[in-house]
């Protein structure tokens, strides 16, 4: 039986698929073509070029995007010279969403005040109050206090002369108008180191007192002036230390709350006032003369009840001054995570944080980007560290929460640049 030219066409076609399909099942490509087999006057069977078409991908994903856009930040030519620790979590998934160098232990500068700030509101509660309390101990017998007078500090950054005006207008409306014993001033409770442990020399910030008038140490001469506008007299000169005795009778408190200390402090990252605040940790701890050790013990008890080991931190002071601390991006965003699942510590912490455009240290960073007005963070600067930490309301609308510390950066904008590349890029 002769076959027509085009039965034979259609059995050579057959066998060659024939041919590919007992070739086994794992291909790597799937072919098409884009012409039809024919055969030549020869009989041969000529078939045209493959086209190759390559398997479906998947669309990529947020998470996918995000990863690749930081991995391509984190390769820039500044991080063959310099150190990089970047650690993004996703609060909405409770998932890591990126980690470069996550358990790098660094200095933080400035965001260490993020360490004082949660740690303080975990142990010291949102309602704690910083208290100035004046005292008296003795008999008032015409307008005279037959005793003495003590001021208790409490290390009240936000102390003012208008308070110490108050504090003297208090003893007036006790019958006082002279006072014929001694005025004290406690300071027990705080060490009496000046500074703060690995501050450097030239820091322009200190000393550091249980008394303070506006977060300076100037307390005795504004005492003494607010007396005299008070009209009160003295017959002893001078101003001593010592404890103020238990049956003493308290005439004023004044006081401030944390949330009034909270925002100076992340916000415009005053040192003293974290200072301030770090000491009232100290304090908690119930000894006289407390200071940093017993500080650096509580901070490192909540590092310990969070999940992580406290060992490879060092805790040197409350507002990152000192070249002794020693932190990580992992514990900077495991504390971030603490506080957001803690409505009673959140809702303290994030109204008090800086907003990238809008006010505090990042008031002139990140505008007329996506990251305006959404990126709530501490800056952190010191002598070549730039760091920034926080939290931030992503592109697919997730919270996340992140810490940025660029080590042996200089200019420290190099850093900062960095971190706001990032950030913009979180926010897309």
């Amino acid at each position: 039986m002769v076959l027509g030219l085009k039965t034979y066409k259609n059995l050579l076609l057959a066998a060659f698929l024939l041919f590919l399909c007992s070739c086994g099942s794992r291909r790597p490509a799937q072919y098409s073509y884009n012409s039809p087999t024919h055969i030549t006057e020869n009989a041969k069977v000529e078939f045209p070029t493959p086209v190759v078409v390559s398997e479906v991908v998947a669309p990529a994903t947020w998470r996918d995007t995000i990863q690749a856009r930081l991995d391509s930040l984190s390769q820039q030519p500044l991080f063959e010279t310099t150190q990089l620790g970047l650690y993004v979590f996703d609060l909405t998934e409770n998932l890591p969403l990126y980690e470069l160098n996550k358990t790098q232990r660094m200095r933080p500068a400035s965001i260490e005040k993020l360490i004082t700030s949660i740690s303080s509101l975990h142990y010291l509660g949102g309602d704690f109050l910083f208290k100035t309390d004046l005292r008296i101990k003795g008999n008032i017998a015409n307008g005279v206090l037959q005793g003495d007078v003590y001021v208790v500090g409490g290390m009240d950054p936000l102390l003012s002369v208008s308070d110490l005006n108050n504090m003297a207008a208090a003893l007036r409306k006790e019958g006082i108008s002279s006072i014929s014993g001694n005025m004290y001033t406690d300071l027990s409770m705080k060490d009496d180191l000046p500074y703060g442990w690995g501050w450097c020399w030239d820091d322009d910030y200190g000393p550091l007192s249980a008394l303070m008038v506006n977060a300076k140490d100037n307390f005795n001469s504004d005492w003494n002036k607010a007396l005299t506008r008070a009209g009160i007299k003295r017959s002893k000169p001078g101003i001593k230390q010592q404890q103020a005795p238990a049956d003493s009778k308290s005439v004023l408190c004044t006081t401030h709350t944390i949330d009034e200390v909270l925002e100076p402090i992340l916000k415009d990252s005053h040192n003293i006032f974290a200072e301030c605040l770090f000491y009232q940790l100290a304090a908690y701890s119930g000894e006289k003369k407390a200071g940093r050790k017993q500080a650096a013990k509580l901070i490192c008890n909540l590092i310990e009840e969070i999940g992580l080991d406290s060992e490879p931190y060092q805790i040197a002071d409350g507002s990152g001054l000192s070249l002794y601390n020693y932190v990580s991006p992992e514990l900077l965003v495991s504390l971030l995570n603490y506080a957001f699942s803690k409505p009673e510590i959140y809702q303290h912490l994030y109204p008090a944080l800086s907003i990238a455009g809008v006010d505090g240290t990042l008031n002139k960073r990140m505008q007329d980007t996506p990251a305006y007005n959404n990126v709530h963070a501490k800056t952190g600067t010191v002598t070549g560290i730039s760091s920034l930490a926080g939290y931030i309301t992503a592109g697919n609308g997730h919270i996340l929460s992140f810490c940025i510390i660029n080590q042996g950066v200089s200019p420290g904008r190099l850093g900062r640049d960095f971190q706001d590349e990032v950030c913009i890029a979180l926010c897309q």
